[in-house]
């Protein structure tokens, strides 16, 4: 028997096996198919309950199939999966279309919602029935039979190009290394860094030390090395991922999927790709977003460049260089502020072992939202480094399940993600709890020292947890509207608003303990923490901006012109540039989160959760860190209403007014 086509409550991963995937798949498009044929064919007039609602129940078992399958292509890949990704992804985008373009149903969508003023709806209710609308109406429903057809090979084509894109970056990633054979090539790096890439050469049975592109591996590297040339090379192997004369070249993929977009767009009555995402969220329209990022790119450009220049002084006081280059940044950035603070991440890691971490987060969202987390060994992982949790309340009610997946392997790509195996919803009454999942990538422990994590991936951590809180704290009716299901520049808030619990004295207190000796880290540390975080947070902020801009850039003008991909990003970059051009490299080829993530013309929406996120955690600040009162408030506001209403009034109902930018300005020191 398929093990993904029987009743499963966690995912049964030990049992499957890669066959399994597309005769499941294919079963289940045909379960969710009948289902939607039953509403079809209901007799009686279209209503909320056997209409909206039992549309927002069909296809559950195929969601529970593929949140499998595409979690695993991320986190746990290899040539196969990605083969049948390759085969399942249109399969999926024309059952998608097979919905929303199927007349009959929409007809009864259609009926409920121009009936709505008389059905007396709760505003989830009524949420649930304008987002349902609205997906058919945005997705082509009121469109003629040949724009129809057209949408529909539109749809499979762009579902197989981010795959392709995603693959192919992934393929470059693994394909480079770095193979150190001379002690000295190894100068002014870290003894983590070093006993990593010794491992890591002995596991493929080389000499020496092998460097790679994976996070823990190349951030390191950049940051410490002090072979000039030698950063140089991993820099641009880095720079140069999908750019190369070779397969997995992505330049092509970009052309295509950018213009794909636009006449998607423009098929469904809108001028451009970003003109129809932004229709849904909070910013409203393209020009809002560039006037938004505008304004923030005044504020940060003058400091951004006084930043530069001073780093560029030190770097030729320091070494006599005369033109800061990209592979120096991070560099002499690191030994400026080490100067300035008398600050070393290296000093800091011995405080902030993975598993303490993991502590601390727990202990924080227990003070905060009376979370409890155990530690459980019954529950099937697709891993061996997978962490499996039971998550309960105080009166021990059941919350959710809880994967944490920490270290880089070769089938997984880079960077950090929350995602979830089982949303919340209700159902016959019961609420059925979410299954949530955290990946990332930090360094794996060594025969000598536990995995000890740099202040930046400690962040990371909070960061991935915020959006895991936001999943497991759902509370509401319909899976369509539960959890992180919220409209996109929304979704970085609860996220982004964590981070700011590991700038604080007491909650550093309670997990930031020597894994050696057990000493909690010296409040003296915690100071420079606090003082260094606006370090170079102009260059930051015009960093952040520009991936923004561009992604603007791409998705807000019509890409028909464009024939160099690379001429192209070098103007969207012309008002953020400060590092010279590096002409074998380019950002798009590799800009996974807009060609193969959802973030496309979505990608300032950090930046505006960040003005969020510093404005509610001011409130916050105002209380203390872990008043009851204000952590229930944004539980009961914003954690667990997921989409049910505007995000906005969400955001007002927590605050009592809506955000200014301010806090934000004088957490980052631009004011």
């Amino acid at each position: 028997m398929n093990p993904l086509l029987q009743d499963f409550n966690t995912a049964p991963f030990s049992k499957i096996s890669n066959d399994d995937y597309k005769p499941a798949i294919k079963k289940a498009i045909e379960i969710a198919k009948s289902e939607i044929d039953e509403i079809i064919n209901n007799s009686s007039k279209p209503s909320f309950e056997n209409t909206t609602v039992d549309l927002d129940f069909t296809g559950e078992k195929l969601n529970r199939i593929t949140s499998i399958f595409f979690n695993l292509n991320s986190a746990e890949t290899n040539d196969e999966i990605q083969k049948i990704a390759q085969e399942v992804s249109p399969w999926l985008s024309e059952f998608r279309n097979d919905i929303t373009l199927n007349e009959a149903l929409f007809k009864r969508v259609k009926t409920v919602y121009n009936n709505r003023k008389n059905l007396h709806l709760t505003p989830e209710q009524e949420m649930l029935l304008e987002k349902q609308y609205k997906g058919f109406a945005r997705n082509g429903a009121n469109l003629n039979e040949n724009d129809k057809s057209r949408l529909r090979e539109i749809d499979t084509k762009l579902s197989k190009l981010s795959l392709q894109f995603g693959e192919n970056v992934l393929a470059e990633t693994n394909a480079f290394e770095l193979h150190i054979t001379k002690e000295e090539d190894l100068s002014g790096l870290p003894e983590s860094a070093k006993e990593a890439a010794h491992q890591l050469a002995k596991e493929k049975n080389k000499e020496g030390w092998i460097f790679t592109l994976d996070y823990p591996s190349y951030i390191p590297f950049l940051t410490y090395a002090d072979h000039r040339e030698l950063r140089k090379k991993m820099a641009i192997a880095f720079g140069a991922k999908g750019f190369q004369n070779n397969k997995n070249n992505n330049e092509k993929i970009v052309l295509d999927i950018v213009n794909l977009r636009h006449q998607r767009a423009n098929l469904l009555g809108y001028k451009t790709h970003a003109h129809f995402v932004l229709e849904e969220r909070m910013a409203e329209n393209p020009e809002k977003v560039i006037s938004f990022s505008n304004e923030l790119l005044e504020k940060a450009k003058p400091a951004a460049k006084k930043e530069f220049e001073n780093l560029e002084k030190y770097a030729k006081k320091l070494d006599g260089i005369d033109q800061l280059q990209k592979w120096d940044g991070a560099y002499y950035s690191e030994k400026l502020k080490k100067e300035i603070f008398d600050l070393d991440q290296e000093l800091l890691k011995p405080y902030f072992k993975l598993e303490n971490v993991i502590d601390g987060v727990f202990e924080i969202a227990n003070r905060l939202y009376d979370l409890h987390f155990e530690e459980i060994s019954t529950i099937d992982k697709y891993h061996e480094d997978v962490k499996t949790y039971s998550v309960t309340d105080t009166q021990g009610n059941f919350i959710a399940v809880f994967y944490a997946d920490f270290h880089p392997r070769s089938g997984k790509r880079n960077g950090a993600w929350m995602t979830s195996y089982k949303s919340q919803q209700i159902k016959n009454g019961v609420n059925e709890r979410p299954h949530v999942s955290i990946v990332c990538n930090f360094t794996k422990p060594t025969p000598t020292k536990p995995s000890l994590l740099t202040f930046n991936e400690v962040t990371t951590l909070f960061h991935e947890f915020g959006h895991a809180l936001h999943g497991m704290l759902a509370n509401t009716t319909y899976n369509s509207l539960s959890g992180t299901s919220v409209s996109w520049d929304f979704v970085e808030l609860p996220s982004q608003v964590l981070e700011n619990w590991c700038y604080e004295k007491e909650a550093l207190e309670l997990f930031a303990k020597h894994y050696e000796t057990g000493e909690v880290i010296p409040m003296k540390y915690v100071e420079k923490i606090k003082e260094s975080a606006s370090f170079h947070e102009g260059m930051q902020t015009l960093r952040q901006l520009s991936f923004g801009l561009l992604d603007m850039k791409w998705h807000s003008e019509n890409p028909s012109e464009i024939t160099s991909v690379k001429a192209f990003e070098n103007d969207a970059f012309s008002e953020t540039k400060l590092y010279p051009d590096v002409a074998e490299n380019c950002m798009s080829t590799a800009f996974s989160h807009i060609f193969q993530g959802g973030y496309s013309a979505g990608y300032y929406s950090y930046k505006w959760a960040e003005v969020l996120d510093a404005d509610a955690f001011e409130y916050f600040l105002e209380e203390g860190i872990f008043n009851k009162e204000v952590a229930i408030k944004f539980k009961e506001t914003v954690l667990s209403k997921g989409g049910t209403i505007q995000p906005m009034e969400l955001y007002k109902s927590f605050r009592g007014k809506e955000p200014k930018p301010d806090a934000l300005l004088k957490r980052a020191g631009l004011i």
